[in-house]
């Protein structure tokens, strides 16, 4: 179960894993992404909207402008919104020349909003979040039932925790595989129970007003409503909240983020390791076994056993 469900969903975790990684330094990428301010060089009047609204309809035929929004700089450039049908544009326009002067999204910016969607969504909206909600619920049972393989008994199962030299690249792999889904189980535990909560948080919703159903007296103070809102925050490792003391920009700000993004690559490492472990024992035995010639023996054709 656990050899088949790992490779099923392993390239899914692969993707999920990286790209969640990656995310959890979103707010940084967001502004590494984000350009310079462009700024008017003319000397003429500014336009008003009106003038604006058809300058970008002069350029953009069949388009209609549904937003002009203007910075508190009235010298930048203007961010003008126009639509035909299901198209949309983004523009950048001069204030006084009426020019048009790019995308008002940048490439870096439209290339993290697609990733965010990617890993939230699977590009799929409301159904590719509940396809993650499924998927978080295998990496549960790939996780649980790696556990249950991983335990060497009571006598040696610390031998289990440390990479072990001079045993070869095959054993080498194995004890990384054991070793990283040990230190990163209870990463791993987080990440499934609070995927599955955001693909599915309505249940989640219904239990807690089952277990202690909302009155006036407890409104905001439930335990279930503290366990949902820290189910999310730890997903995304935003442990700065009320009450941590870690709070704000700042060394420990970016240790947590560093934490959560290491692990979060855990499930990749995971499923890598394994895949190595699976052409080795599986795959490429297999493959062995049908380019192997067959061997006449007393007039009968038989391939040569293992």
């Amino acid at each position: 179960m656990h050899l088949w469900s790992g490779i099923a969903v392993g390239l899914y975790i692969l993707i999920i894993s990286v790209t969640g990684s990656v995310l959890v330094y979103r707010n940084e990428l967001y502004r590494a992404a984000t350009p310079k301010p462009i700024i008017s060089k003319g000397s003429g009047p500014r336009l008003t909207d009106d003038q604006l609204a058809e300058a970008a309809r002069r350029l953009y035929l069949g388009y209609r402008v549904v937003r002009i929004g203007r910075a508190r700089n009235l010298d930048q450039a203007v961010d003008v919104s126009l639509s035909r049908g299901d198209a949309i544009k983004m523009r950048l326009f001069d204030p006084r020349s009426g020019s048009d002067l790019g995308n008002s999204v940048p490439t870096g910016i439209w290339l993290v909003s697609k990733l965010l969607d990617l890993h939230d969504n699977l590009f799929a909206g409301p159904t590719g979040r509940k396809v993650n909600g499924v998927g978080a619920l295998a990496l549960l049972a790939v996780a649980v039932t790696g556990l249950a393989i991983w335990w060497p008994g009571i006598k040696t199962w610390r031998r289990s925790l440390t990479l072990h030299r001079g045993v070869g690249w095959k054993r080498l792999t194995w004890h990384l595989h054991s070793m990283i889904g040990f230190w990163s189980l209870g990463f791993t535990l987080v990440f499934g129970v609070s995927g599955i909560y955001l693909g599915f948080p309505e249940p989640f919703q219904d239990l807690a007003d089952r277990l202690e159903p909302p009155t006036a007296a407890n409104a905001g103070i439930r335990i279930g409503d503290r366990v949902i809102y820290w189910l999310a925050y730890l997903h995304f490792g935003r442990i700065n909240g009320i009450g941590i003391p870690c709070s704000g920009p700042g060394l420990c700000d970016q240790t947590t983020k560093a934490i959560w993004a290491i692990f979060g690559l855990a499930p990749a490492a995971m499923f890598v390791t394994g895949a190595i472990m699976w052409w080795n024992r599986v795959l490429r035995p297999r493959l062995a076994n049908a380019r192997r010639p067959a061997r006449s023996h007393g007039g009968v054709d038989y391939l040569q056993r293992v």
